[in-house]
């Protein structure tokens, strides 16, 4: 009965020195750097820990790895196309749409939909395609590869300070997931904002990007799971590759992709080869090293209905690869 009550004496305590968790933030402090959080009930939810969590892939031991032509040396972009049998992937100058055969790598066709540019994400979703620029402007490539193709253009207000790299498909909010490499928001100094970085949300139907962020991934977040969880001692390499002297968020995130099953959030960081994954509350369920040899640039995420998951890789010192990783049984 005694730690009962002081258990929620605690509770009430933290919640009178963070203000009400609907209307203020939680602000922290170190020795160098202050931190502003969301509202109390998201940070509170933020620093759970869920040591219950299996990650259900082995990215050491891809099932599969097919190497992709030239033309995709620079591929920055992955999704299913409308076949099952195919991928569709955009590449960092081009404004095409190239369709990859799963089983060996092979283009089998090439979309145009528009001119050159910063092309970093593609996405389907039903019968159309959405690719995004390193801008921020998303493309809406309508009935894609069909004589009634169409294309609508849409600028954000995001640019190319923000360094847009990662899109996927939110279908339980019938939104798209823009994640952020660079500066993470906008109107609001640099300073402020160094140990962030944003994903936002555009809605397919207002067509409009959301002004405030779906979700934040946050250093101190990063570091409480690194050195809270059980089995803090065998991640040693990321303690040492987000230690607290960093002078900013090193984990820039090059894709992102929702698992079909569970609904969690994967992204990659090409920087530091770091793999992340969210639960739909935003709150770290897992991080992994990846071994740069196997991932030496990821730049895309994607999954089969089933699980099955595809990483593609630039090709920096050779062929750019996609991997496949079958889930565990």
């Amino acid at each position: 009965m005694i730690y009962s009550s002081l258990f929620f004496l605690l509770i009430s305590c933290f919640f009178s020195s963070c203000g009400e968790p609907t209307s203020q933030s939680t602000e922290i402090s170190s020795a160098n750097n202050t931190y502003n959080y969301p509202p109390a009930f998201r940070y509170l939810d933020a620093f759970l820990l869920d040591s219950t969590y299996q990650f259900p892939y082995n990215l050491k031991e891809p099932n599969k790895t097919v190497s992709l032509a030239d033309h995709l040396i620079e591929i920055s972009g992955l999704s299913l196309y409308k076949e099952p049998a195919r991928l569709c992937a955009v590449q960092d100058e081009n404004g095409i749409i190239f369709l990859v055969n799963k089983e060996d790598g092979t283009i089998d066709s090439k979309i145009n939909f528009w001119k050159t540019g910063d092309y970093e994400g593609v996405e389907m979703v039903g019968e159309d395609a959405f690719v995004v620029k390193s801008s921020g402007t998303i493309y809406a490539v309508r009935k894609v590869g069909t004589p009634q193709q169409k294309v609508e253009k849409y600028n954000t207000f995001l640019g190319k300070e923000n360094d847009v790299e990662g899109l996927c498909y939110d279908a339980e909010k019938n939104r798209l997931l823009l994640a952020c490499k660079g500066r993470p928001a906008t109107g609001k100094s640099l300073e402020s904002f160094r140990f962030r970085k944003c994903i936002y949300g555009f809605s397919l139907d207002s067509l409009v990007l959301d002004s405030l962020p779906a979700y934040e991934i946050d250093l101190k977040q990063i570091q409480h799971y690194l050195t809270t969880h059980p089995m803090a001692r065998e991640l040693n390499k990321l303690i040492e590759f987000f230690t607290p002297e960093k002078e900013n968020l090193t984990f820039n995130p090059s894709a992102i992709a929702i698992h079909p099953k569970s609904g969690n959030l994967y992204l990659t960081s090409s920087v530091g080869k770091v793999m992340i994954v969210l639960n739909p509350e935003g709150r770290i369920l897992y991080m992994e090293k990846m071994k740069k040899k196997l991932y030496p640039q990821p730049e895309g995420l994607t999954f089969d209905p089933d699980g099955t998951l595809y990483i593609s890789n630039e090709g920096k010192t050779g062929k750019a690869k996609i991997h496949r990783i079958d889930p565990k049984k």
